[in-house]
C-alpha cells in the first residue's frame, strides 16, 4: 500500500480527490491487467489481442457474434454472452443484422468525447520545492497529480509517477518521471503533431512555468495518444436513457466500464461494473439496472 507518501490516514470523510491512502500496483495499473489476464488464461480462457471490432452481429434481440480485424485477417467470434467496454458510439454504429432505429443511431453518433495526449518525461530535477511536512524520495513534492491553473500554457495536469509508486522509476532518489497531460480532440492540430514536435512543445511549457530549468534536464521522453479518454455529458447525452433501454433489450449484452457505459467512472468503479455484470451472468439474471447504477451515488462525487 502506498500513501502520500508512506503515512496512514483515515479517509472516511475525505473528498475523493484528496484521499491520501490507497492501494496501487507496484509497477503501475498495467500490472493489474497483466495479472488478471494470466489468471484467466490459466483457467482456460483464450485472449485475442490486436483485434479491432468491425461489426457486432445481432439477431432477434440477441448478439450472436462479433467480427474482428486481426493481424491474420478477419475473424468471427461466436458467443452466448457478450460483455462490452467499447465506446457506445462505436458499438451502436457497428451493429448489423437487427435494424437499429434511426433515433438510436443519432443519439449514439452524437455522444461527445474528449481525447488525451500524455507526454512522459524523465528528468533529473524538478524546480518545485517540497514545502510540506510529507517526506518523499529525493524530497520532491509529494503530489501524485498537480492541476495547472496557468492560462498561458496548454498543459492541464502533471502526474508524478515516483509518487504513485517509486518502483516505476529506476532511480527514484535522483530522477523523476512525470506525465504532462493535454486535453484535446482527435485529429486537431495538437493531436496531429509529430512526437518530436509535441515533446519539444511540452518541454518549452515546463521551462516557461519554471518547473525545469531547461530542456537539457530531460533524460528520456515518450508520447502517448489516448482516444475517447473522457466521456462528456453534453450534446445527445441528455437522451442517454433511451440508449440504455435499447442496449438492455439485448439480453445477452452487458455494457461495462467508462466507455461501455459512457460514464466518467474511475478505475475502481469501472471494475465494479464488470464484477456486477459477472454476478448477473452467473445468476442467470438479465436485469442490468444495478450495473448501470454504479457511481451514481451523490456522496461519492467531489464538492463544487
Amino acid at each position: 500500500m502506498f500513501s502520500k507518501v508512506f503515512g496512514k490516514k483515515d479517509n472516511k470523510n475525505t473528498e475523493t480527490s484528496l484521499i491520501e491512502q490507497f492501494w496501487y500496483p507496484k509497477y503501475g495499473p498495467g500490472q493489474l491487467w497483466e495479472a488478471a489476464a494470466a489468471k484467466a488464461e490459466k483457467a482456460g480462457a483464450k485472449i485475442l489481442k490486436g483485434c479491432r471490432v468491425k461489426s457486432v452481429v445481432c439477431n432477434n434481440g440477441k448478439i450472436s457474434s462479433v467480427v474482428c480485424a486481426s493481424e491474420s485477417g478477419k475473424i468471427t467470434v461466436d458467443g452466448d454472452i457478450f460483455i462490452s467496454s467499447m465506446p457506445i458510439r462505436d458499438l451502436i454504429a457497428d451493429m448489423t443484422g437487427d435494424a437499429v432505429p434511426e433515433n438510436i443511431k443519432n443519439i449514439a453518433a452524437g455522444l461527445p468525447y474528449r481525447d488525451f495526449v500524455t507526454v512522459g518525461l524523465l528528468i533529473d530535477k524538478l524546480n518545485l520545492e517540497n514545502k510540506t511536512s510529507v517526506k518523499a524520495l529525493g524530497n520532491i513534492v509529494p503530489d501524485c497529480w498537480i492541476y495547472v491553473q496557468d492560462t498561458g500554457v496548454k498543459l492541464g495536469r502533471i502526474q508524478i509517477f515516483n509518487n504513485w509508486s517509486p518502483y516505476m522509476v529506476s532511480d527514484p532518489e535522483h530522477k523523476v518521471w512525470i506525465g504532462l497531460e493535454y486535453f484535446c480532440t482527435e485529429n486537431d492540430d495538437f493531436w496531429n503533431m509529430s512526437d518530436g514536435d509535441c515533446i519539444r512543445f511540452a518541454a518549452n511549457e515546463l521551462v516557461k512555468m519554471g518547473i525545469i530549468s531547461s530542456a537539457e534536464n530531460i533524460i528520456d521522453s515518450q508520447r502517448e495518444l489516448i482516444k475517447k479518454a473522457y466521456t462528456a455529458y453534453f450534446d445527445t447525452y441528455s437522451q442517454m436513457d433511451e440508449l440504455t433501454d435499447y442496449l438492455d433489450g439485448y439480453e445477452n449484452l452487458f455494457c461495462i466500464g467508462r466507455n461501455g457505459q459512457h460514464r466518467y467512472n474511475n478505475m475502481d468503479h469501472s471494475m465494479l461494473t464488470a464484477i456486477r455484470a459477472v454476478k448477473k451472468i452467473k445468476s442467470g439474471s438479465t436485469d442490468k439496472s444495478d450495473i448501470w447504477s454504479v457511481n451514481t451515488e451523490k456522496e461519492y462525487h467531489e464538492a463544487k
